[in-house]
Formats: structure tokens, sequence, C-alpha cells
């Protein structure tokens, strides 16, 4: 952690909350959190760190990367 009031402390969630609400979550409609939470759950762990693209990854999913880097 940094130094308190540094405002780079909380800049990489906010961008990936920003990201996702964009994406995703102002899409969907949940009749409760008992709903949202499983298929947020899902979306997160199958779509945005198994298959979404990433520019900062060269436009590749984060499972292509790491074939890249083993090889």
């Amino acid at each position: 952690m940094s130094r308190a009031g540094n405002c780079y402390d909380n800049a990489v969630i906010e961008s990936f909350f920003g990201t996702f609400k964009q994406e995703w979550a102002h899409q969907h409609q949940w009749s409760g959190r008992a709903d949202a939470r499983p298929a947020t759950h899902d979306d997160i762990e199958v779509f945005y760190n198994r298959q979404r693209l990433y520019s900062a990854l060269g436009y590749k999913t984060p499972a292509e990367a790491d074939s890249d880097v083993a090889c």
C-alpha cells in the first residue's frame, strides 16, 4: 500500500468495475441479490478471465497470453 490519499491505490479495481458495469452488469436485470451473485461470478470466471480480449495483452485472452509465455 502506498501513502494515505494516493489516488492510484484503487485505479485497477475502479477500472475493472467500470468496464464490468459498462459491458455486462447494466445489460441485465435480476429479481434480487441471490439471482445476481451466481450470474456475476460465472461471468467474471468464464468470460472476463478466460474469453475477453485485452488490449494490454495484444488483443489476446489471458489463456492465449499465458500459452505464448510458456512456449
